[in-house]
């Protein structure tokens, strides 16, 4: 049972309020100074992750961490140290007739629960986010990253002591199921989990915890080619949207052409070769791309492969007639997390962002900018697919809730 590590954490939280912002920032500089000084470590027990997984796996480019991936971690942490602190922040500010001040103050959430899969560098971006904004965090990684992330949780640890500041404020729970399931349950000592994967682990979450949930991470993604699009400006971003890094969250999946352009189809995809992107286009897609694209890339589409989030060098393509039916493809397809438009007429471009329902949508840029650093909120803890609350990247400010400070002179309610 696991209620003593929950209960710890929960204690632990309460004493974040008594450490100063100047030495949660130095706490994050150190490690991120740790995190290069000690790579030899964390890569050792990264190949030893490595080793057990198929290198064919989806996965294995999540997983994998380089010393280029480390000077990235590093730099997002030191970056969340520059950042303002989110707590504190009067949000609103009123006084009422009868004289009652009212202050809505941000506030931490407390203590913040992640499952994630097979990404060690969420156990470095979620502790920074939630030390940064005076949350505990219990840590659930998948049995893929657990060497990675039994290596960090030991870094982070050395550092919070080398400060004085009690390491239960970051727990790493064993990578077990029946871990998964005790933190769902842990009513009364999580205030909110957050699971960060693929499809199958966000519903088993929402589907079976007590405790509150927002959800992150799945993207099946899509990007429509308007009649008005520049190839110019369409080949570069439909490769970067989807080859940048094929296991992300933000990779394209689908690509939407309007009917009239299918004669630009093999150039806007031609980059995609160098990458072996496979293809699973329509049939007026594989049209226009037969005899202008590699036979052993290029398949029929079937009903599957709209609404998957490959993970891979996959891409599905769909040619419509209209931007209704783009906008339509996407409202049945995509799971709310990022949408693009190729499009010079700014009329397509305005009606494409409002009416796509997702929580960014690009107008002549690729997907693959959905991340918190990008966006210039350091690192980010996980996108955000759902409406109510948080939406889109989640970084500091979304790691906070409010509270209502009420100051009175003796006003009673008649």
């Amino acid at each position: 049972m696991l209620t003593e590590t929950f209960a710890k954490v929960k204690s632990a939280s309460v004493t974040l309020a008594r450490i100063s912002d100047e030495t949660k920032n130095n706490v994050l500089r150190s490690l991120a100074d740790a995190v290069i000084a000690h790579q030899d470590d964390i890569l050792s027990a990264n190949a030893d992750d490595l080793g057990r997984m198929d290198i064919s796996n989806p996965l294995y480019d999540r997983l994998q961490l380089t010393p280029k991936r480390l000077q990235d971690i590093a730099d997002d942490m030191r970056h969340v140290s520059t950042l303002p602190s989110p707590l504190g922040r009067i949000l609103k500010h009123t006084i009422l007739e009868n004289g009652l001040e009212l202050k809505r103050v941000s506030v931490p959430f407390g203590v913040i629960g992640i499952i994630y899969e097979a990404r060690p560098n969420v156990t470095f971006d979620v502790f920074s986010l939630c030390l940064k904004s005076g949350n505990a965090c219990v840590l659930k990684g998948g049995k893929d990253a657990d060497s990675t992330n039994r290596t960090a949780i030991r870094l982070i640890h050395d550092i919070l002591s080398d400060y004085g500041i009690d390491t239960a404020v970051a727990e790493l729970l064993p990578a077990t199921h029946e871990a998964t399931a005790e933190m769902l349950n842990a009513v009364g000592y999580i205030d909110v989990c957050i699971p960060r994967g693929g499809k199958k682990l966000i519903n088993f979450v929402r589907d079976n915890a007590k405790v509150p949930v927002i959800e992150t991470g799945a993207g099946v993604v899509n990007l429509y080619f308007d009649e008005y699009g520049d190839t110019g400006i369409g080949a570069p971003v439909i490769n970067n949207a989807k080859t940048r890094r094929v296991s992300v969250c933000n990779a394209l999946d689908c690509l939407i052409i309007h009917k009239k352009r299918l004669q630009d189809l093999p150039g806007l995809c031609a980059m995609l070769k160098d990458s072996h992107v496979k293809i699973y286009a329509d049939d007026d897609a594989y049209g226009a791309l037969c005899g202008n694209y590699p036979d052993e890339l290029l398949r029929h589409a079937t009903a599957e492969s709209y609404g998957t989030e490959f993970m891979d060098y996959v891409m599905a393509v769909r040619t419509v007639s209209t931007l209704e039916e783009a906008i339509e493809h996407i409202r049945k397809y995509g799971s709310g997390h990022s949408e693009s438009i190729i499009t010079e007429n700014q009329a397509n471009a305005d009606t494409f962002q409002s009416a796509v329902d997702a929580a960014c949508v690009y107008v002549n840029a690729p997907t693959s900018f959905t991340d918190g650093a990008q966006f210039g909120l350091g690192a980010e803890i996980g996108i955000s697919t759902q409406k109510l609350g948080p939406r889109g990247p989640m970084a500091l400010e979304e790691m906070t809730t409010y509270k209502w400070l009420i100051k009175g002179h003796g006003q009673i309610r008649r």
